[in-house]
């Protein structure tokens, strides 16, 4: 299943007690369809506000409920702010994040005085001065593998997040997939290989973009933190280098705001 949703009025994707969750959204609308209780596989867990254009979800069903049927069941009982996309049969070992191979993710600045109130919820509002060329080479320097244990966010309650989770037109995916997990890239630690890593102009708003084998908890916003200094001047270009490789997370920038990230797409074989 292909899933796109706004963040804003969520706590996230992952269920949590007494909290609305896109998963928790999204498990009930299945359960009213097929009678059955199941946690649906998302391939990746967005944070609270974070929102996504094309999140991919796997579940397994023993309904005899058409696959075609759930697009519109599913739309029909869901809130206004997730949509499915699209769902297939996939074979038993797909699975959502297991197979995935890359993802991207965008986040969006706004930059000039007055942030519009109906973009409020998707960007960040950052109308100060900034060396947005400085950044564009800062954003450079994180393409390759790394230890990106510096942009990882630091919660002892979260310790397997180094798995990744995520902060990021895939081809047709599942409603009814199984749940083996086959090698997948974001296995080795807090090692991360980013294939991409750009700062663009979009008229009134600055946005990063970047893709990559996977992604540790809050890894995004913090890279985005961290090019922020860049442009301020607090820091320098080459100091992401060192940033790097100090693989602590107080040596890099804060964390920006949730609203301005978007999953865009994940990638599979």
């Amino acid at each position: 299943m292909i899933l796109s949703y706004d963040g804003a009025e969520f706590s996230g994707w992952q269920v949590q007690p007494n909290l609305s969750t896109v998963q928790g959204a999204l498990a009930s609308a299945i359960g009213r369809i097929t009678g059955e209780k199941v946690l649906p596989q998302g391939s990746g867990r967005t944070d609270a506000g974070v929102h996504a254009l094309a999140q991919v979800v796997t579940f397994v069903t023993e309904s005899s409920v058409p696959t075609e049927n759930f697009l519109k069941a599913l739309n029909d009982i869901l809130p206004a702010s997730v949509r499915v996309l699209q769902v297939a049969e996939m074979p038993p070992e797909f699975h959502a994040r297991h197979s995935a191979l890359a993802k991207t993710y965008r986040y969006r600045i706004y930059r000039e005085s007055i942030c519009p109130p109906f973009l409020a919820h998707y960007v960040w509002h950052y109308p100060y001065a900034l060396d947005e060329a400085a950044m564009g080479r800062a954003a450079s320097l994180v393409s390759g593998e790394h230890d990106f244990t510096s942009f990882a966010a630091v919660d002892p309650e979260k310790s397997n997040t180094a798995k990744s989770v995520s902060q990021e037109g895939p081809p047709p995916t599942s409603l009814r997939a199984g749940s083996s997990s086959p090698k997948n890239p974001e296995s080795r630690g807090n090692v991360r290989t980013i294939f991409s890593s750009s700062w663009e102009r979009c008229g009134d708003e600055l946005a990063y973009t970047v893709r990559g084998s996977g992604f540790l908890h809050h890894m995004v916003r913090n890279l985005v933190g961290t090019f922020i200094l860049v442009g301020r001047g607090t820091l320098e270009v080459d100091d992401i280098t060192r940033i790097l490789a100090a693989r602590n997370r107080s040596a890099a920038g804060a964390t920006a705001p949730a609203s301005g990230l978007f999953l865009v797409n994940v990638d599979y074989a």
